[in-house]
């Protein structure tokens, strides 16, 4: 007989506390306690980008198509200080990102979205045993073939070396708006990223997904929280920095999937766990349904 969700998702719970399963989570986290001040999704943030600047409508509704037209007719300065400046509010933690925060067992905590919450949390519980990974733009990438930074928990820019001391890896694929303001989101960001992503070996060659990353994954699984995957560039990322985990891989999902979503989960071997993502959050903290 197979668990009920909640059964299932008590138990999910349990294996993020101990460090077995990584949460990865997307922009719909941000929306647990009502609406979020900053863009929840990609196609809500290229919807602003748009009214901020005039883009095609064709393109509108493309998040990283309608950054990089505004970065080719506007300099990608313009688009570095739009994102900073619709990202410059932090969300306030909710009981998610506190709950995550607090897990001093957890190595990694995937964050696939620009905003600060999941830092602020852990700046809020007192951690200083944390730091975080970043994706890093071309234009802005240090040293010329590296593909992300390291920032410790107090906001420096430190070596990559460092991640092996920390207890916990805060992994921003994306880039973030703090504490750098360097992110990718515009198609040219990607060209590079795409190309090498796959590349998956555990040498000293520098990919798109660091080390620290690939490490920590190892005989871990995945739990998705609050992400979307209508989007090819959602969907790689997704698919890439799960790979060579080894463990399962559940997602809890809404009942709006696109068949490319469902596609993809099951291709991906991802397990769809259906329920709103507000009553999956009190179960795998408190290991019981909602009243």
């Amino acid at each position: 007989m197979l668990d009920s969700p909640q059964s299932l998702l008590a138990g999910l719970g349990a294996e993020i506390a101990a460090g077995n399963l990584i949460p990865f989570l997307g922009p719909d986290a941000l929306l647990l306690d009502g609406p979020s001040p900053v863009p929840s999704g990609a196609r809500e943030l290229a919807l602003l980008l748009a009214s901020k600047v005039g883009v095609p409508g064709r393109i509108k509704g493309n998040l990283w198509h309608a950054a990089q037209y505004i970065e080719t007719h506007k300099h990608r300065v313009t688009v570095d200080k739009m994102m900073a400046d619709i990202f410059k509010t932090v969300p306030v933690p909710n009981a998610l990102h506190l709950w995550l925060a607090g897990l001093t067992r957890l190595p990694l905590i995937v964050d696939t979205w620009y905003d600060g919450a999941m830092r602020a949390a852990l700046d809020g519980v007192g951690r200083s045993d944390w730091g975080q990974i970043q994706g890093a733009s071309k234009a802005r990438r240090l040293d010329g073939g590296v593909w992300s930074r390291a920032v410790g928990a107090s906001g420096e820019i430190v070596g990559d070396e460092s991640a092996g001391d920390w207890k916990t890896v805060l992994y921003k694929p994306h880039g973030a708006a703090q504490p750098t303001g360097d992110v990718l989101v515009s198609d040219a960001d990607y060209v590079e990223v795409l190309s090498d992503i796959d590349i998956q070996t555990q040498s000293a060659v520098p990919t798109p997904i660091p080390q620290a990353v690939k490490t920590r994954r190892v005989g871990r699984g995945f739990v998705f929280l609050g992400c979307r995957f209508y989007d090819q560039i959602l969907r790689t990322f997704a698919r890439q920095i799960a790979k060579h985990s080894g463990g399962p891989r559940f997602a809890v999902v809404p009942d709006d999937l696109t068949r490319n979503e469902i596609r993809f989960l099951e291709i991906e071997g991802i397990q769809p766990v259906p329920m709103p993502l507000a009553d999956a959050v009190t179960v795998l903290i408190h290991g019981e349904s909602p009243k």
